[in-house]
């Protein structure tokens, strides 16, 4: 026993049960810091994984909102679309109202002529380029094209 005792406070024997001594709290440091790493990954896990939820949630509803500003834009391009062909038609209208400018279209849409004028028709020198449409309604008479305008507008309404 006097030989363990001896060993026992020796310093080779103090140096090495120091230096397990530390081994020891370096590896016990080592392995705290590996859960405290492994604790981390898992909040950045669910931290993730609440902005991949946030993200899907909000992602619907974003399309909806674009969308719906894209329709909005579309309906005020038509909105404005539509207010100038009615001040178009209302102008239109204003011009009708004026005897001159109706007796001006009487005269050219329906070959009118007023009493001691002699009316002239111009043929075209180049029939080929006209359409098959514009001969026809030339080689009618007028009141033969207003019935036929006629015909066309009710068959066009009818479906």
């Amino acid at each position: 026993m006097a030989v363990k005792d001896r060993d026992r406070f020796s310093t080779a024997t103090r140096l090495r049960l120091l230096g397990e001594q530390t081994a020891a709290r370096v590896y016990r440091s080592q392995s705290r810091r590996q859960a405290r790493r492994s604790r981390l990954t898992g909040r950045a896990a669910l931290l993730a994984l609440v902005l991949c939820s946030l993200i899907v949630a909000l992602a619907y509803p974003m399309r909806q909102y674009v969308s719906q500003r894209a329709d909005i834009a579309d309906l005020e391009r038509q909105q404005e679309q539509a207010r100038r062909r009615v001040e178009q038609l209302r102008d239109l209208k204003a011009r009708w109202q004026d005897d001159a400018y109706a007796e001006q279209q009487i005269r050219q849409r329906l070959h009118y002529v007023m009493p001691g004028e002699t009316g002239y028709v111009v043929i075209d020198p180049h029939p080929a380029e006209r359409s098959h449409t514009d001969r026809t309604r030339s080689l009618r008479p007028w009141y033969a094209n207003i019935w036929f305008g006629v015909d066309k507008s009710d068959a066009s309404s009818g479906k």
